[in-house]
């Protein structure tokens, strides 16, 4: 019989490890609220370096079907939707609902990873993000983050890199 190979602890974490990508993970207390500033002080980082997993629904009200999009941003920043809509090529963008999040991504708000989401989305990673040797975002649950490479992440999920954050 053939060993089972242990399961990743999330789906984010899966997709590391089967691409093979250099990355650090780092487990913390979750906390229940700001989540993006408990993890820059439980990990004792600069809190630009701590991304957040937004996502925005393109849609505009128009239809019944949303179009969802992913933008990823320093945690010390807001996020423009104006910019976001900007960098997605679309019209308008509103901050999606979080049932609409969980639902698509697979994973409960406040632990959204941009990694292994069950219906992958159009990404957007703030350009910041190239300023760091690596940066840390949501491992897929509260209280895990992934620490890497900006540019390797865009890779992974096939996204842009734009500003998208409130001026």
């Amino acid at each position: 019989m053939a060993k089972k190979t242990p399961h990743a602890a999330t789906p984010a974490l899966k997709v590391l490890e089967e691409a093979g990508v250099a990355h650090e993970v780092s487990t913390f207390e979750g906390g229940t609220d700001h989540f993006g500033e408990h993890a820059a002080s439980a990990l004792d980082v600069d809190p630009d370096r701590i991304f957040k997993t937004l996502m925005v629904d393109l849609s505009a009200g128009k239809g019944p079907r949303r179009q969802l999009a992913v933008c990823v941003l320093p945690v010390s920043h807001r996020l423009s939707l104006k910019k976001a809509a900007a960098a997605h090529n679309a019209h308008k963008a509103t901050m999606a609902d979080p049932a609409d999040a969980s639902k698509s991504s697979g994973y409960i708000p406040g632990g959204i990873s941009p990694l292994g989401q069950k219906h992958p989305l159009p990404t957007v990673i703030d350009e910041t993000a190239i300023l760091f040797d690596t940066i840390y975002f949501s491992g897929g649950r509260r209280g895990l983050d992934i620490a890497m490479n900006a540019e390797d992440l865009a890779k992974l999920i096939d996204a842009t890199f734009a500003d998208i954050v409130a001026d």
